[in-house]
Order: C-alpha cells, then sequence, then structure tokens
C-alpha cells in the first residue's frame, strides 16, 4: 500500500509540474548578441509586469527589473503577459564625421518582444542588443482607437548586483544657479559611491551614468529623444534599483507640463547601457549614434570666427565695453 501511494503521488506531482512549469517558462524569451556574449531574458512577474535581465558572459549585469508605461488612459505596466516575438538580424553602416570613428559597422540583434492584456491593453518592447551593449525603447499602437497619449510615468529601471558602485553627476534643484539657469548638467560626479548614497539634491541623477558591478562596467545614456518626448534621467536608488525619472514640474518657471504626449501608434526615446568587461567598449561605443535614423539631409556647414570672453574673464565680463575690448 505504501509503494503505491508512493508512486501515485509521484504520478501526480509530475503531472502537476508537466502543467505549472510550462506556465512558467513558455512567456520568456532570449536574445543574444552576435558574438553570444552579451544576454537579455524576458519575463513577466506574477502581477504581470514584464521584467528583463542582462547578463555578460554568463554573469549577471542586470537583475529582474520592472519595465513599462503609464499613461493618461491606460496602465502598461501591470496585466501583461508576453504574446510574441519578431527578432532580426541588423548588419548596415554609416559615416560620421563629427564623432569618435568616421566609418562605423552596425553589427546587432533586433527583437520586438509584444504583451498584451485585458480591455485592450497592447506594449512592445524593441530591444538592440550589440556586441558591446543593450538599448531598448517601447512601441504603443492605437488602442481602442485612441490617438495620443501623455506619459504620466516610465517604469524603466536598472537593478544591479550586489558590490555595484557608481560614478554619478546629480540632478541640481530647478531654477537655482546663474541666471536659474539650472539644473545645466554642470554638478561635480561623485567617483566610485555605493548605490545606496542619496543624490545631492535629492532629485537623482544625471546621464550619461557609469556603473561598476562586480564584474563589468555599464555607461547608461538615452538617444533618439525628439520633441515629442522629454530628456530624462535616473531617480536615487530605492527599492533595490534605478528608473527613469521625468523632469521636475518647477523647471522652465513651470511653463508647460512635465509628461511627454506622443502621437499614436508612436516610439519613445532609446534608452542604452554600453556594457563591457573593462572600461575600452565604453570609451569605444558608438551606440547613441548607432540607434539614430537622420530626420533630414543635413547640409555641411563651415565654422566663422567667434569670440567669448567669457572663456578668459567670466560672468563679469558679460557687457557690450568687455566685448569690444575682447
Amino acid at each position: 500500500t505504501a509503494a503505491i501511494t508512493l508512486i501515485t503521488v509521484k504520478h501526480n506531482l509530475f503531472l502537476l509540474l508537466s502543467v505549472v512549469v510550462p506556465a512558467m517558462t513558455c512567456n520568456a524569451y532570449e536574445i543574444k548578441s552576435p558574438d553570444g556574449a552579451l544576454t537579455v531574458n524576458t519575463s513577466v512577474s506574477s502581477e504581470g509586469t514584464p521584467l528583463y535581465s542582462v547578463m555578460l558572459n554568463g554573469k549577471t549585469v542586470v537583475e529582474n527589473s520592472p519595465l513599462g508605461l503609464v499613461t493618461d488612459f491606460t496602465d502598461l505596466s501591470r496585466g501583461l503577459k508576453e504574446a510574441d516575438i519578431a527578432t532580426k538580424t541588423i548588419n548596415r553602416s554609416y559615416d560620421q564625421d563629427k564623432i569618435k570613428k568616421s566609418h562605423i559597422d552596425v553589427n546587432a540583434t533586433n527583437a520586438t518582444v509584444e504583451y498584451s492584456g485585458a480591455d485592450g491593453k497592447k506594449l512592445s518592447v524593441e530591444w538592440h542588443v550589440a556586441n558591446n551593449g543593450v538599448a531598448f525603447r517601447y512601441h504603443v499602437p492605437r488602442i481602442k482607437d485612441r490617438g495620443s497619449m501623455v506619459v504620466k510615468e516610465e517604469l524603466s529601471s536598472f537593478a544591479f548586483p550586489e558590490g555595484t558602485t557608481t560614478f554619478l553627476t546629480p540632478q541640481s534643484d530647478a531654477m537655482i544657479g546663474w541666471k536659474r539657469t539650472k539644473p545645466s548638467y554642470e554638478e561635480y560626479y561623485t567617483v566610485d559611491a555605493p548605490m545606496n548614497a542619496k543624490s545631492q539634491y535629492g532629485h537623482g541623477y544625471t546621464f550619461p551614468a557609469l556603473f561598476k558591478t562586480p564584474g563589468s562596467w555599464i555607461l547608461m545614456t538615452e538617444t533618439d529623444v525628439d520633441g515629442y518626448y522629454c530628456g530624462s534621467h535616473l531617480s536615487d536608488y530605492k527599492d533595490g534599483k534605478y528608473t527613469v525619472a521625468f523632469p521636475m514640474p518647477e523647471e522652465n518657471n513651470g511653463n508647460g507640463t512635465v509628461g511627454p504626449a506622443v502621437a499614436l501608434p508612436g516610439v519613445t526615446p532609446w534608452r542604452v547601457m554600453a556594457i563591457g568587461e573593462s572600461l575600452a567598449p565604453i570609451v569605444e561605443t558608438t551606440l547613441p549614434w548607432d540607434l539614430v535614423e537622420p530626420k533630414y539631409e543635413a547640409k555641411k556647414a563651415r565654422p566663422a570666427k567667434g569670440t567669448w570672453s567669457w572663456i578668459l574673464w567670466q560672468d563679469g565680463s558679460i557687457n557690450y565695453d568687455d566685448q569690444v575690448r575682447y
């Protein structure tokens, strides 16, 4: 009787696992860089929040971190499930005479993970996984014939392994400093600080942001920001992660709104992480340019002569007589 009971228990446990395990793992995708060193793993939390993690040569670079948007008419950060993934290989070249390389070859894996939920919720996360970094952005279609959205909150988050140190510059208070022009992105960087150190002004940190994990370096920034979205920064470290933060309402004298308005279907800027085991891939990266498509053909401009008295005489030189003298 005991043997039969044990067999029955094992059989029922096997049946239970055969049902439960696929339900836990089927909605998870793995996206690899062309050389296989960088891997992005996607999943969904029990609340239906999209998650991702990043590994470099088998070591964790970014732990499971939430993704999503909260808009004025629907919450695209909860109640979602992974629906599908479409992948392709990117191989293209471009020339640029104003950055660190004049000819750039772009080789990457492009993957778009689609999410869906009740009430017609739909969200896609597009991934760009190259040999020296990872980037992602959101695609939002028309939902229930909505032609636009206001993004109230972006949940793009970055959870780094324990022992990570930071090289960050704080986001300053709004409307302070010379002619009340801050934040002007001129604060000092703090070197090799712990993640739980509070930012100087309590408003988080300005891009670019550098992190040193136990086995890698990560330089974080944003790119392809146009007039339909706002310039963003990082929050303070909270609940084990950093999160993309929008401008403060006090900026620009409070003129205008903080939440960006986006026509649908629409996309957000890219969130970019240059990644390497040493600083060389960080210094050499062209990711912020690799991800941007020209909106128009620019004509070359030849700079003329110019003067700038401030470089020698600072604020006191800002008057007519000093300009003539200079």
